[in-house]
């Protein structure tokens, strides 16, 4: 038996699994708490057992718990949290692309980001950091757990499923389409931003046309005599006939 095939619902480790590392990973990213899930579902591929049904619930509450945790972070320990999880140039921009982001996106933002690299700690954190409303943050952070737990969970079934001699393969299978998801989503992103940079750009670049419209033409060749008045002539024929 591999350490894969132990992860059954009849086994508490599993259900240990299920709470702790999606719970941690929001504030320690270095925890496979996707990984985690995929393997908890390849593992129960071939049950029918109703605890599984448990079993999935526990995933979304590890992450829901995890994403409230990190809110709590931000909210008590916003300047630490900031220097913990946005050091450097790289943090800054992260943080910046949280505040864009959630001011123009708002709760569903906060149900999506968990798709996004690292998208997860910076929105967390970030709410907390700007006192985001809780209760609409609760009710995202629920959705997102639950949407994210059985997006996992039975990707990792369907690759037990199509591995079942092969558990390891049904991992390695579902990992690299959870994997494909996030680049998608992420280069989905960049387009959406790099749009939006020249979106500005063409804003904020003068209209040519309109400023050579409003300009006076400008003439070529001698310069115009100024006119004489039309008594101007009259008096000096005058004068020199006198």
């Amino acid at each position: 038996m591999t350490a894969l095939t132990s992860l059954q619902v009849t086994s508490v480790l599993s259900y240990v699994i299920a709470v702790l590392v999606p719970a941690l990973d929001a504030v320690l990213p270095v925890l496979p708490s996707e990984t985690a899930v995929i393997a908890l579902g390849v593992a129960t591929a071939g049950s029918t057992d109703p605890r599984i049904a448990l079993l999935v619930a526990c995933c979304a509450a590890g992450a829901f718990l995890g994403d409230n945790l990190s809110y709590l972070l931000g909210r008590r320990f916003g300047p630490w949290a900031e220097r913990r999880f946005f050091p450097g140039d790289k943090g800054a921009r992260r943080r910046a692309w949280a505040e864009r982001s959630l001011q123009r996106f708002g709760m569903p933002l906060i149900v999506v980001c968990r798709f996004f690299p690292g998208g997860r700690t910076a929105v967390t954190l970030y709410c907390g950091m700007i006192g985001y409303p809780r209760r609409r943050f609760v009710a995202a952070t629920a959705a997102a757990a639950s949407i994210w737990a059985v997006y996992s969970f039975f990707l990792g079934r369907l690759g037990g499923k199509a591995f079942e001699d092969r558990p390891w393969a049904g991992l390695a299978v579902a990992f690299g389409v959870t994997v494909a998801v996030s680049g998608l989503v992420e280069v989905a992103r960049r387009i959406g931003r790099s749009r939006q940079r020249s979106a500005r750009r063409r804003a904020a670049r003068p209209d040519r046309d309109q400023l050579q419209r409003e300009q006076p033409p400008h003439t070529t060749g001698a310069p115009s005599r100024p006119s004489s008045s039309p008594g101007t002539g009259a008096g000096t024929a005058v004068r020199s006939v006198k």
